[in-house]
Order: C-alpha cells, then structure tokens, then sequence
C-alpha cells in the first residue's frame, strides 16, 4: 500500500484535533514562535522568530508535496485553542515504516494528555488504516524530557545513533526508538488508552 501524502487527513477525538498544516496558520503559531523560544531549542529546523517560522511552515509543506512527510495543526479540543504541531515523516513504502516527530506543543498544553491523545490519534492510523509494520521516534539524547515522554507511550528504545545529524547548535547524537505493529496491538494500544483514561 502506497500513501498519498495529498490527500486531506484529519484525525480527531474529543480531546484533540489533528487537521493538515497550511501557509495560513502562521498566524495561529506565531505567538509560540516569539513567546515560547525555549521550544525550538532541540528543534533540526528552527521556528524562532517571524523569519523562521514562515520558513519552517515553508519546509514542511514542500515536504508534503514531495510525498516526505505529512505536518498538521494540532488544537485543543477543549479550550478549541491551536496548541502546536506534529507529522508524520520519512514515509518508506518499501519497508513500510514512518516516523512520527517534528512535536511542540505551547507551555500551556503540556504535561495535559494532549500529547497522548496525538500520539494514540496517529498511532492508530498509522497501524490500522496504513497498515504499517513500524513506526519510528528520534530525539536529540539531550531532550531527556521528549525521550522520557515517548518511552510513557510505550516506545522502545534502540539506541544511540552518534553525531548522525546536524542540529541548531552543532551536531548532534539522536536516541532511536520504536513501536512494532505486533507490540502496537499486544500492549500498546492498550496501554495508552488506559493512560489517557483520566482526561475522560
């Protein structure tokens, strides 16, 4: 199965709200990009500043069109305030694998179970509507923060790839992890349903 990263794709439930990335929401993120600098600090693409931020809008949705990546909008669906973004990236059809990142979501909107929401929202696609054998994370190894919160969604962690990429400030070493189709539908989904049971 090969996916078209041109079609529309919305992904929802009664706590977040996942709708594709577009020019226009530059308006929408801005105040995280002057407000909130400390979001971008681990960041490959930077969306500090005015300048930035139209770039990083820029970059993703040429992505898109490249068939490289899918970028959404992600909104609160209980304050209906736009929180951050996500995607999907380095679709490999013929390995049937994705990964999952490029995730910042404002101060506000963390540490509230939107990211768990986003996550099983994407999970769930990914292995029960693309059929995918593998999805991947990735994560500067100094971003203990965004390490520690995918291993809460139940990724394994494979290890480290050393200086396997350039970042804002240098290069930098990227911790691996994953979740495996069978892994997603033994435990997983599961898991993180439970956890997100007290937003309910």
């Amino acid at each position: 199965m090969n996916i078209d990263f041109s079609k529309d794709l919305i992904l929802q439930n009664k706590f977040s709200l996942l709708r594709p990335l577009c020019k226009d929401d530059f308006h929408s993120l801005l105040k995280f990009s002057i407000e909130e600098l400390e979001l971008w600090k681990y960041s490959l693409v930077s969306g500090a500043g005015e300048e930035n931020l139209m770039n990083y809008i820029e970059l993703a949705l040429k992505d898109r069109i490249e068939q490289r990546s899918y970028p959404f909008l992600v909104i609160d669906q209980a304050s209906n305030e736009v929180a951050g973004s996500t995607r999907f990236y380095d679709y490999q059809s013929a390995h049937n694998t994705v990964q999952l990142g490029f995730t910042w979501y404002g101060k506000k909107f963390q540490g509230t179970g939107l990211n768990k929401n986003c996550k099983l929202l994407m999970l769930t696609h990914a292995f029960e509507v693309w059929y995918l054998d593998r999805v991947e994370f990735r994560a500067d190894s100094n971003n203990l923060r965004s390490v520690a919160a995918m291993k809460s969604i139940g990724c394994v962690s494979e290890g480290v790839l050393r200086s396997n990429c350039q970042a804002l400030t240098g290069r930098r070493d990227s911790v691996i992890l994953s979740i495996l189709k069978n892994e997603w539908f033994d435990s997983v989904k599961e898991n993180l349903h439970a956890k997100i049971n007290y937003r309910n």
